[in-house]
C-alpha cells in the first residue's frame, strides 16, 4: 500500500486531531508495515478531499470503504476517524485491517442487521457480522470502535485484541513514531519495509542511479503528517541509524529532485522548488508547501502519478 497515496487523503481537511483510542490500538497486530489515520468525518465534508481520494485510493482501501457503505452504516455521519493498518501475518504475507471510531448507535446498527436477517458468527466471545457481499466482516469492540476486514485479517486483529497475539501496543518503535504525529488531522507511521518501499517510489528512476538495495538498509522507519491552515503543508521524517546515513539520503533525494526537474512540467518544477530536503542528526526531513491551486495543478501531473502509484 503506497504511503504517499495515504497522505493525499487529507487535502483541505481542518486541523482537528485524528487519534486512535487504546481499544483501537490493541486491535492492530504488532507487525505493522504502515498505519494511516484520517479525520474521516471532515474528509466527507470536503469535495476536494473526496476528489483527490478517489484518484489515488488503493484498490484494497476502496474495497474496505465499499464494505462500510453496504453494512448499514452512514459513513457521512457515524464515523469520525478511519484507520487502515497493513501488517505482516505469521506467513509473512501482508494483510489490511480497517478500524472506525465514532459516536454511532450500536443499538440501531444491530437492529438494522437483525431486520435484514444478518446473522453473526461467534469467534470466541466476539460476534462477527458479514458486511454485505464484500467478503468482509465487522466486529464492534465497543459502542465507539469497530474493526473490519477480510476474515483472516479480522481474526488476526481479534487475536491481538484478546491477548492471544502481540498487538500494536507492544511495538515500541512504531508507538514512539506515532507520538510525534498523532495530534495532526492526518498522519501515518511506517516500519522499515514500508519506509523502504515508499522511498523507492519517491526516488523513481533516480533509484537506479545508485545501489538502492544497499542504501535502503539505512532507512529504519518514517512518519508523515499534513496541515491545511494556509495552503498545503507536508512533513516527512525518515529515521536512519546515524548522521552520515541521513545526510547521504538527503543528498540522494536532492539529486533525484534535480533529475525530476530537468524534464518536469511547470507545475512539477514549481512543486520541487517548494520542497526542502535536509537532515538533522540521524533524521532525513522533507518539507513541502504550496497553495491549494498549486497543489491542484500538481495533481494532474505525471510526476504526482508516479509518486502515488
Amino acid at each position: 500500500m503506497s504511503a504517499i497515496a495515504g497522505l493525499v487523503f487529507s487535502l483541505s481537511l481542518p486541523a482537528t486531531a485524528a487519534q486512535l483510542t487504546q481499544d483501537a490500538r490493541a486491535a492492530i497486530p504488532k507487525d505493522v508495515q504502515q498505519l494511516i489515520v484520517v479525520d474521516y468525518h471532515a474528509m466527507q465534508n470536503s469535495q476536494a478531499a473526496m476528489d483527490l481520494k478517489a484518484r489515488v485510493l488503493p484498490p484494497e482501501l476502496k474495497q474496505l470503504e465499499e464494505a462500510l457503505r453496504t453494512s448499514g452504516l452512514d459513513e457521512n455521519h457515524d464515523i469520525e476517524e478511519l484507520a487502515f493498518a497493513s501488517f505482516r501475518s505469521s506467513g509473512h504475507d501482508t494483510r489490511i485491517v480497517g478500524l472506525a471510531q465514532g459516536q454511532y448507535s450500536l443499538v440501531d446498527i444491530l437492529a438494522n442487521f437483525k431486520k435484514r436477517k444478518v446473522k453473526p458468527i461467534v469467534y470466541r466471545d466476539n460476534r462477527v457480522y458479514p458486511m454485505g457481499n464484500s467478503g468482509m466482516q465487522v466486529v464492534f469492540l465497543n459502542p465507539t470502535t469497530m474493526v473490519f476486514g477480510q476474515t483472516d485479517a479480522l481474526k488476526s486483529a481479534l487475536d491481538a485484541r484478546d491477548g492471544l497475539a502481540p498487538s500494536f501496543l507492544n511495538n515500541r518503535t512504531m508507538l514512539d513514531q506515532m507520538a510525534s504525529v498523532d495530534n495532526d488531522a492526518v498522519w501515518s507511521v511506517l516500519d522499515q519495509e514500508g519506509t523502504q518501499t515508499m522511498m523507492r517510489s519517491v526516488l523513481g528512476d533516480a533509484s537506479q542511479l545508485t545501489d538502492f538495495d544497499t542504501v535502503k538498509k539505512r532507512l529504519l522507519s518514517s512518519r508523515y503528517s499534513m496541515s491545511f491552515d494556509n495552503g498545503v503543508k507536508f512533513s516527512l521524517d525518515v529515521i536512519t541509524p546515524d548522521t552520515i546515513s541521513a545526510a547521504t539520503m538527503a543528498s540522494l533525494l536532492n539529486a533525484a529532485a534535480l533529475y525530476k526537474k530537468v524534464s518536469g512540467t511547470p507545475a512539477e518544477k514549481e512543486a520541487i522548488d517548494n520542497t526542502t530536503i535536509n537532515s538533522s542528526g540521524g533524521t532525513l526531513d522533507v518539507r513541502f508547501a504550496s497553495s491549494d491551486s498549486q497543489f491542484s495543478s500538481l495533481l494532474q501531473s505525471s510526476l504526482f502519478q508516479s509518486v502515488v502509484k
